[in-house]
């Protein structure tokens, strides 16, 4: 089955081969493997003289909750910018961590405005942290990161980015305009199985976090004490997950690097929209602000398949039969369906997806 999910994503067969071997998670060979995954993330985002990577076991939802609450203590406040699923559960997360949170909210279909984050600053000079969803897998949304971060950067604020979906791919760089902290998990642009996540957060911030966190297993600074001091992970740490993602790093620098790997994903998108445009599906955003990561499409409003009556679970089935998993739409008003255009995968798997989908609507093949 090829995934065309936002992950967990069809992998290399060199990215499974690389956890079949067993490791020590205390040997010196593995504190090295892991210090080669936390010096090879960093470098992803031009962060070699001022972050540092964190990594803990688990999904990216895990990091977000760490870092939250190693980040923003309890006198800060926390102003969450939502435009879609995960910029609500970042909201969320905040205030069951007992955070002081405000929360700035666009349309599903609508990015994040610079400048009303500038203005929300400017009426309140409590806020200390913001937190943004680079790329809103709700649809596929790209924010504008760099406007955003520019605005933070001018108040004097700290920039938490969830960038979970494009991490790897679009270009993230720290130092300019300045990003506190980067979070971002195994499974996604870095093309490597599910069980990690990592922050990526600035030094000076990391050491000002000491006595903020709760939490025993989600303490980004007790985690980053410890690899600084051992080398080691606190807790017994996923180690074939841990081979697997520098076994993904390794493919991507032989990629090209994210840039590469983008314009695949640049053209694994073009590729589907054209061929989906022709068998009458419509893209639910506006393509000005649509990312290369997953692409959202509406229900179509003429299916001649069957009874004429257009059922997700039925079109997901028969699709699957034909090879490819794809994903149930996340907005709550309009009815959707989305499909990923990352992970191991490439033009002709897509040309693949388009002849099968024809053949589901029973009309001819269109690319």
């Amino acid at each position: 089955m090829i995934l065309l999910t936002p992950g967990p994503l069809t992998t290399r067969i060199s990215t499974r081969q690389a956890m079949l071997s067993d490791w020590g998670s205390r040997d010196s060979a593995f504190a090295a493997l892991t210090a080669n995954l936390r010096d090879r993330l960093v470098q992803i985002v031009h962060g070699e003289e001022t972050h540092a990577a964190v990594p803990i076991q688990g999904s990216g939802t895990f990091v977000v909750e760490a870092a939250l609450q190693t980040l923003v203590g309890a006198d800060d406040k926390l102003l969450v910018l939502a435009n879609g699923v995960y910029g609500e559960r970042m909201a969320s997360i905040a205030q069951r961590l007992g955070r002081r949170v405000e929360i700035r909210r666009w349309p599903v279909s609508s990015p994040v405005d610079a400048q009303e984050v500038k203005a929300a600053l400017l009426r309140d000079a409590t806020i200390t942290h913001v937190g943004l969803v680079h790329c809103e897998t709700t649809t596929g949304l790209l924010n504008p990161l760099e406007q955003v971060a520019q605005v933070v950067a001018e108040e004097n604020r700290h920039l938490i980015l969830d960038a979970m979906s494009s991490f790897g791919a679009i270009d993230i760089d720290v130092r300019k305009p300045p990003i506190s902290a980067v979070l971002a998990s195994s499974n996604k642009c870095l093309e490597s199985v599910p069980g990690i996540a990592f922050a990526i957060v600035d030094k000076e911030s990391l050491s000002r976090s000491s006595a903020n966190s709760s939490s025993t297993s989600l303490d980004l600074h007790l985690q980053w004490q410890e690899f600084e001091r051992s080398g080691q992970w606190r807790f017994t740490p996923p180690v074939q997950v841990v081979a697997a993602t520098v076994e993904a790093l390794d493919a991507l620098d032989h990629e090209g690097g994210p840039k590469a790997r983008l314009a695949r994903y640049r053209d694994n998108f073009s590729t589907l929209l054209t061929g989906m445009k022709a068998l009458g599906f419509r893209l639910y955003l506006d393509e000005s602000v649509q990312s290369p990561i997953i692409a959202t499409f509406r229900y179509p409003e003429f299916w001649t398949a069957g009874d004429g009556v257009f059922r997700f679970d039925d079109f997901y089935a028969a699709v699957a039969r034909g090879g490819f998993l794809l994903y149930p739409g996340k907005l709550t008003e309009d009815k959707t369906f989305r499909i990923g255009c990352i992970g191991n995968v490439n033009k002709s798997d897509f040309e693949e997806l388009l002849r099968v989908v024809a053949d589901v609507l029973g009309t001819p093949d269109a690319r």
